[in-house]
């Protein structure tokens, strides 16, 4: 009785699907998003490879699910950086470029996941809206800056230069 009772607590996972995005994550940071195994991320996370199945329907929407994670993560570090310097100060958009630029070098797999997407993002909405909020993050700091309405064409224009400047570093 003890046997069974030990197999079904390591068969139940508790976080399956977060086991699973950060098994894939790290296989898609060592072996790129094309070469990773959903049958390895299965072993990483502890779970049977039929698992994965219970929270996504194939293999593209795992790997949607870790770029739109990886968004999200991109996102909030800007956010932390931003939230360093009080409003109006210009390091706020310099925090953001940096906060850029080292997940970039702290996730390159994902970075280029992510960026490698964005022909895809159009058909998915949860990653439409959280790359619409970033870049919204950055035309929201240049419009700070500059003291001029977020609809602004200087606005706009300045914040795409800005993020591209940054991405081509990046």
């Amino acid at each position: 009785m003890e046997d069974l009772k030990k197999k079904s607590k390591t068969y139940h996972h508790g976080d399956l699907k977060g086991a699973l995005l950060e098994g894939v994550r790290q296989l898609i940071e060592r072996d790129g998003a094309d070469a990773f195994k959903v049958s390895e991320a299965c072993r990483i996370a502890g779970v049977s490879t039929a698992a994965p199945y219970k929270h996504f329907k194939d293999r593209d929407e795992i790997i949607h699910a870790v770029a739109l994670a990886g968004m999200q993560r991109l996102g909030a570090r800007m956010q932390v950086a931003a939230g360093s310097f009080s409003a109006g100060d210009p390091r706020r958009i310099e925090a953001i470029g940096r906060a850029y630029l080292d997940f970039a070098a702290d996730e390159p797999g994902v970075f280029r996941l992510v960026f490698g997407l964005a022909d895809d993002h159009g058909e998915d909405a949860a990653l439409t809206e959280t790359g619409n909020r970033t870049s919204g993050f950055v035309s929201q700091l240049v419009s700070e800056h500059l003291g001029l309405p977020l609809e602004s064409e200087e606005v706009q224009l300045r914040a795409y230069a800005l993020w591209c400047f940054v991405h081509g570093h990046a």
